[in-house]
C-alpha cells in the first residue's frame, strides 16, 4: 500500500480478482482435459503461474500487480481440479483417499499458513520476496514435472462451445461479485442485484444450453448421479460455513471481545489442524467407511458452534482457542472425505463431475463469506462492536451455522453410503 500509494480497498483487489480468476478458470477444465494433452496442461499452468508470480515480484504498480495475480489465478485454477483429475485417473482406488488427503493438505497449507508466514517475510525483508519464493517453487515444480510426467490420458478433438464459454464467465463473475459486494454496498442495484440478477440469468442458460448441445463445455449428466449430488452439496455447505466462520470469528474477536489483531490470531493454530485433518479424513474414510466420518465431522461442528453461541464480551482466550480448534478438526474432518466420495461415485466422468464440484464451491464459497458479515452486521443493528447486541448477533449466526450442520448431517445420514454399498445396491 505504501510502496504505490494506494488505498486499503484497491489493495483488496490484488486478492479479489485472485479468487475471480480462479473460480472463472474452473468449469472450462472439463473441456481442457478432454481436448489437451495432460503433460501439456501441467506445464502451462505452471508457466503461467511462474508468469505471474515474476511480474509481481518485478510490478512498479498496482495494474501490474494485479495482472500478475490473474495469471496467477489462471494458473492455480487450472491445476487444482487437473491434480484432482490426475488422482482418479492414474492411482488405484483404494490410493484415491490417500492423495486426495494430500492433494488437501498441500493446497490448503498455503492458505493457512501464509499470514504468518507472510508476514514474517514482509517483516524481514519485503512483500516482493513472497512472489520470487512462489517462483522458485513453481519452477522447481516444473523441472520435475517435465523430467518425471511420463502418463498421459484419452484426448479427443473436443470442440469448444463458445457461447457455453461465455455463459460461464458471466454466471461466476456475476454470482461472485454480486453476493462479495454485499457487505460493502448493502442490496446496491449496480454493484449486487444487477450482478448477481446476469449471473443468474446467465447460470440458467448455461445449465440450458448444456443440456441441448452434443459437445456442452460441462457435461451435467453427472448431476443424475443422486450420491454425486449429496457429496457436492455437503462439500459446499460445509465451505460456506467455514468461508463464513472465517470471516466473522476474528471480527468478535477484535471489535466484540477486543482482544488485539495479534491475539486474534487464535484461528491460526485452528487452520492448521484443519489442514491435517484434510489428510486425516480421507485416510480414515478408506478405512471406517465414509458415513462415520461425516457424521463425527458434523457432530464436533455443531458442538463448536453451540459452545461459541456462549462466546460473549468477557470470553477467555482459551474458551476461544479450544472452540476454533474443535471446528478445525470438524471441518477438516468433513471437507476432502465429501470431495472424495462424490468424485468417486462418478469416476467415469471425473473431468466434468471436478468442474462442476470445484465451481459451486468456490461460487458458495464467496456467498457464504459475504452473507454471514451481513446477517451478523443486520442483527447487530449496522455495527459490530463491543456490546452485547453485536454478542447477540454472533449467537444467531452461530444457531444460523447449526442449521446448516444439522442439514449436513441430515444429508449424511440419508443420503451417504459406502461406495460398496452402493455398487451393491
Amino acid at each position: 500500500m505504501n510502496d504505490f500509494a494506494i488505498s486499503s480497498a484497491t489493495a483488496q483487489w490484488t486478492y479479489s480478482i485472485f479468487l475471480l480468476v480462479l473460480g472463472v478458470m474452473i468449469p472450462p477444465t472439463a473441456y481442457i482435459t478432454k481436448r489437451f494433452k495432460i503433460k501439456t496442461i501441467l506445464i502451462t499452468s505452471l508457466i503461467l503461474f511462474i508468469m505471474g508470480s515474476v511480474i509481481c515480484f518485478l510490478s512498479t504498480g498496482i495494474e501490474m500487480l494485479i495482472v500478475g495475480r490473474i495469471l496467477e489465478a489462471m494458473g492455480t485454477g487450472i491445476l487444482i481440479p487437473i491434480g484432482q483429475i490426475l488422482i482418479f485417473r492414474i492411482m488405484p482406488e483404494e490410493k484415491w483417499g490417500f492423495f486426495m488427503g494430500l492433494m488437501g493438505f498441500l493446497v490448503g497449507i498455503v492458505p493457512a499458513m501464509g499470514p504468518t508466514i507472510g508476514g514474517f517475510i514482509v517483516d524481514l525483508y519485503n512483500w516482493r520476496v513472497i512472489f520470487e519464493f512462489l517462483a522458485i517453487i513453481a519452477v522447481a515444480i516444473l523441472i520435475l514435472s517435465m523430467l518425471l510426467a511420463n502418463f498421459e490420458l484419452e484426448t479427443e478433438k473436443y470442440p469448444l462451445d463458445v457461447p457455453s464459454l461465455i455463459l460461464s464467465i458471466l454466471f461466476c463473475v456475476g454470482l461472485m461479485i454480486g453476493f462479495s459486494n454485499v457487505a460493502e454496498f448493502g442490496f446496491s442495484l449496480t454493484h449486487v442485484i444487477l450482478p448477481i440478477v446476469v449471473g443468474a440469468i446467465s447460470l440458467i442458460m448455461f445449465v440450458n444450453r448444456q443440456n441441448k448441445i452434443e459437445k456442452p463445455l460441462v457435461n451435467l449428466n453427472v448431476l443424475k448421479n443422486k450420491y454425486f449430488v449429496y457429496g457436492t452439496v455437503f462439500a459446499a455447505l460445509l465451505y460456506f460455513i467455514m468461508c463464513g466462520i472465517n470471516v466473522v470469528v476474528p471480527l468478535f474477536v477484535q471489535n466484540v471481545a477486543y482482544y488485539s489483531s495479534t491475539e486474534s490470531g487464535l484461528i491460526f493454530p485452528a487452520a492448521i489442524i484443519m489442514i491435517v485433518f484434510n489428510f486425516i479424513g480421507p485416510v480414515l474414510a478408506d478405512k471406517i467407511g465414509i458415513k462415520p466420518v461425516l457424521i463425527a465431522s458434523s457432530v464436533l461442528n455443531i458442538i463448536c458452534f453451540a459452545a461459541m453461541m456462549n462466546y460473549n464480551m468477557n470470553s477467555s482466550f482459551e474458551y476461544l482457542l479450544i472452540t476454533q480448534i474443535i471446528r478445525g478438526i470438524g471441518c477438516g474432518l468433513g471437507l476432502s472425505p465429501a470431495i472424495t466420495w462424490a468424485m468417486s461415485v462418478v469416476a467415469g466422468d471425473v473431468e466434468d463431475a471436478t468442474a462442476i464440484n470445484n465451481t459451486v464451491r468456490q461460487v458458495i464459497g464467496a456467498i457464504g463469506s459475504s452473507i454471514t458479515v451481513v446477517i451478523m452486521q443486520i442483527l447487530a443493528n449496522g455495527k459490530i462492536t463491543h456490546n452485547q447486541i453485536s454478542v447477540n448477533s454472533f449467537s444467531l449466526t452461530s444457531l444460523m451455522m447449526i442449521i446448516i450442520t444439522i442439514i449436513l448431517l441430515i444429508i449424511t445420514v440419508f443420503g451417504i453410503k459406502n461406495k460398496s454399498d452402493i455398487v451393491d445396491g
